[in-house]
């Protein structure tokens, strides 16, 4: 059984793990109560807050989808191969922006463009 997992990111923190060709697991990386399309989109919209947080209320929401094995510790390191998906805002967001505001889906092969 494999495990989607949601790792929020800032703008940042992609650009890191892009160059590093893995992204570390923090306590923030959440995961799907089941793999119904209602509960993957509650752990996106999940992260996607975490991710806002992150980058102190502004800018723009990042998240990292990657399908694992098993649910990540802290500390386990996430490499390249495992990650399917980036979901992000398509533009920065101010401090008023709605929360429930969709994020754009772009391939892993599209980061470079993101950043």
């Amino acid at each position: 059984m494999t495990h989607r997992v949601y790792v929020p990111l800032t703008l940042g923190g992609l650009a890191a793990a892009d160059a590093d060709g893995e992204v570390v697991a923090t306590d923030d990386v959440v995961v799907a109560a089941d793999d119904s399309e209602d509960e993957e989109y509650a752990a996106l919209m999940t992260a996607a807050d975490l991710s806002a947080h992150a980058g102190g209320g502004s800018g723009r929401r990042v998240v990292l989808v990657a399908e694992l094995g098993r649910v990540p510790e802290p500390g386990d390191r996430i490499p390249r191969k495992r990650w399917v998906a980036v979901h992000a805002d398509a533009t920065d967001r101010g401090p008023d922006a709605d929360p429930d505001d969709d994020l754009g889906w772009f391939g892993v092969q599209e980061i470079a463009q993101l950043l």
